[in-house]
C-alpha cells in the first residue's frame, strides 16, 4: 500500500514538473535565474575580448573570458528606436510598423494582437522589472527608452537598484550613456589624459596619435581626434559595467544572476549608425551563466559562438532563460536551451526614416558576405542629416574635402550615392569598401543571387511595412524639429 501510494506521489510530482515546463514556470523549490541586461548604445565590436587596440575593458573582457562571446550578432535597424522597439518584443519593427524612427509617440498605436513587451511577460510569472539608472549615488544607466510604442502600461516596476528586492527573481536592465551622449558636448576632448566618469577617473587610452580609423574615412586630425573618443568611450562604459558588477557580488546575487551585454545597435560614428553597413549593424554580445545554476545547451564557459544571430533571437532567449514559452507568432529564435535553433542562415535588417531623412535600405547579413539593397535613388552617405551634420564632424569635413579636390578612394567613393545594390564579402574586405554586385566571379554572382532571394522571401513573409510611405504631415514635423535642434547647414539653404 505504502509503495502504490509513494508512486502515485512520484507520479503527481513528475506530472507537476512537465506541466511547469509546458507553462514556462519553475518548480516551487527552484526559482528562475535572475536576469541583467547591460545595453551598450551605440557599439561594434570595439572592446580588447574582441581584439580591439587601445582600449580598456576589463569588465567585459572577463565576462568573455568565464562567459560565450558571440560573434555574429546584428541588430534589426542602425538606430536606436526601431532597433529597441525590436528586441523588446521579439519582433521586426518592419513588420509591427515601428521602422521609423521615432514613431507613434503621439498617436493611439497599439502593438499588434499578440505582441508584448518582454518585460510584461516577465512579469508575468513574478519576475521584479528594473530600468536601472542609480546604484546608490552612481549613475549607471540613463533610463532610455526609445520605444516606438508608448500605449502599453509600464514598462519595469523601478529605476532604482535600491528597490530590487533581490531575494526574489528580478530582470535588471542597465542602459549605458556613454557613446550617445558624449557626442553632444565632447566632454572626452577635455583632459589629455584621462576622462571623467561619475565620481571616478580611468585612463583615456586612445590618442589621436595612436588610432588607425577605417580607411573609408580621409588620414586627418579630426578623423583621429574623433575615433580616439568613440574608442575612450567604450573603455568609460567599461568602467560603469564593473560598479554593476560589484554591486551583483556585494548583494550576495552574482552566482544567481544570467549577465548579457549587448550592443544596441552599432557604431557611433558618420558611416556607422544610421546605415546598413556592418558598421552600424554590427554588434557585440557576451553572456555569463552564473554557478547557482546547471548552464543550458549551446553554452560553454569560454566558447566564440560565430552563429549568425539577429538581436531580436536575444528576446526569445531571455524567455527560455526565465522558462517562459516562446510564442508562436514571436519572429526571434532561441540561441540557448533545449529548442536553440543552429543558427540563422542570414540576419535581416531594415532602415528606414531616421529624423527627417527619408531612406530606405534592407540588409542581408550572412557569415561571409553582406547584400545591401538600396530603395531610395540618388541618396547615400551625403544626404542630408541635420543631426549627423552637427554632431558628425567627420561627415562636413569630408564635404569640404571632396570640394577642394583632396578627397581620393574608399572615402572619395563613399561621397557618392549608393549603387541600388551592394555585396560585400567581409572576410576579404572586412570595412565594406569594395562592391562586388557587378562583380562577374561565380562565387560573387552565386552570393547576390542566394541574397537578393532571401531578401524577398524575408520581406513577404514578415510584411514589411517599408513600402508603404509616411504621410508628408508625418515627415514635416521632424524637420522643424531637427533645424530647431541642430541648425540647417550653408549648402543646403545655398541652393
Amino acid at each position: 500500500m505504502f509503495f502504490r501510494v509513494s508512486i502515485r506521489l512520484l507520479n503527481i510530482m513528475v506530472l507537476s514538473m512537465l506541466l511547469n515546463a509546458a507553462y514556462g514556470q519553475a518548480p516551487k523549490n527552484q526559482r528562475p535565474p535572475n536576469i541583467v541586461w547591460i545595453v551598450g548604445e551605440n557599439f561594434d565590436l570595439d572592446f580588447g575580448c574582441y581584439g580591439a587596440m587601445n582600449v580598456k575593458t576589463p569588465n567585459v573582457d572577463q565576462l568573455a573570458k568565464h562567459g560565450v562571446r558571440y560573434t555574429n550578432v546584428y541588430s534589426t535597424s542602425p538606430v536606436c528606436a526601431p532597433s529597441r522597439s525590436a528586441f523588446m518584443t521579439g519582433m521586426y519593427a518592419t513588420t509591427t510598423d515601428m521602422h521609423h524612427m521615432r514613431s507613434h509617440r503621439d498617436d493611439d498605436y497599439r502593438l499588434p494582437e499578440g505582441v508584448r513587451p518582454l518585460t510584461q511577460r516577465l512579469q508575468d510569472v513574478g519576475y521584479q522589472t528594473a530600468n536601472v539608472t542609480h546604484i546608490g549615488d552612481r549613475v549607471v544607466g540613463t533610463g532610455k527608452l526609445d520605444l516606438n510604442f508608448v500605449n502599453e502600461g509600464p514598462l519595469y516596476q523601478t529605476k532604482l537598484w535600491s528597490e530590487i528586492d533581490t531575494s526574489k527573481p528580478f530582470f535588471a536592465q542597465f542602459n549605458m550613456p556613454e557613446a550617445e551622449y558624449d557626442i553632444y558636448d565632447r566632454k572626452s576632448a577635455e583632459k589629455e589624459r584621462v576622462v571623467w566618469v561619475g565620481e571616478e577617473w580611468h585612463p583615456k587610452v586612445a590618442t589621436e596619435q595612436n588610432v588607425t580609423p577605417p580607411p573609408y574615412y580621409p588620414d586627418h586630425l579630426i578623423v583621429r581626434q574623433e575615433w580616439a573618443r568613440y574608442l575612450n568611450s567604450a573603455s568609460g562604459m567599461d568602467v560603469r559595467i564593473g560598479w554593476i558588477l560589484q554591486q551583483l557580488e556585494n548583494d550576495g546575487v552574482a552566482d544567481d544572476t544570467v549577465v548579457i551585454f549587448f550592443g544596441d545597435n552599432g557604431r557611433l560614428e558618420a558611416r556607422g549608425i544610421h546605415w546598413c553597413f556592418d558598421s552600424g549593424l554590427h554588434v557585440p554580445m557576451v553572456i555569463h551563466w552564473p554557478k547557482h545554476f546547471a548552464a543550458p545547451q549551446g553554452y560553454q564557459a569560454g566558447l566564440v559562438d560565430d552563429r549568425v544571430i539577429s538581436l531580436i533571437d536575444l528576446t526569445a532567449t531571455t524567455l527560455v532563460i526565465a522558462g517562459i514559452d516562446v510564442p508562436r507568432m514571436m519572429q526571434g529564435q532561441p540561441f540557448l536551451g533545449p529548442e536553440q535553433t543552429v543558427g540563422r542562415r542570414f540576419a535581416f535588417s531594415a532602415r528606414d526614416r531616421i529624423d527627417e531623412t527619408e531612406i530606405r535600405q534592407r540588409s542581408v547579413r550572412g557569415k561571409r558576405y553582406h547584400y545591401v539593397k538600396n530603395f531610395t535613388p540618388g541618396a547615400g552617405f551625403g544626404s542630408l542629416n541635420r543631426y549627423k551634420e552637427k554632431c558628425f564632424l567627420v561627415k562636413p569635413l569630408m564635404r569640404k574635402l571632396l570640394a577642394d579636390g583632396k578627397l581620393t578612394g574608399p572615402p572619395a567613393d563613399l561621397m557618392k550615392p549608393f549603387a541600388s545594390e551592394q555585396l560585400f564579402d567581409t572576410q576579404a574586405d572586412p570595412y565594406e569598401t569594395v562592391n562586388l554586385a557587378d562583380s562577374l566571379v561565380p562565387e560573387h554572382q552565386a552570393a547576390l543571387l542566394e541574397m537578393r532571394a532571401a531578401l524577398d522571401t524575408w520581406s513577404a513573409e514578415t510584411r514589411d511595412r517599408g513600402v508603404i510611405p509616411e504621410a508628408h504631415e508625418i515627415v514635416a514635423p521632424f524637420e522643424k524639429e531637427m533645424h530647431d535642434w541642430f541648425g540647417t547647414p550653408d549648402w543646403v539653404t545655398a541652393r
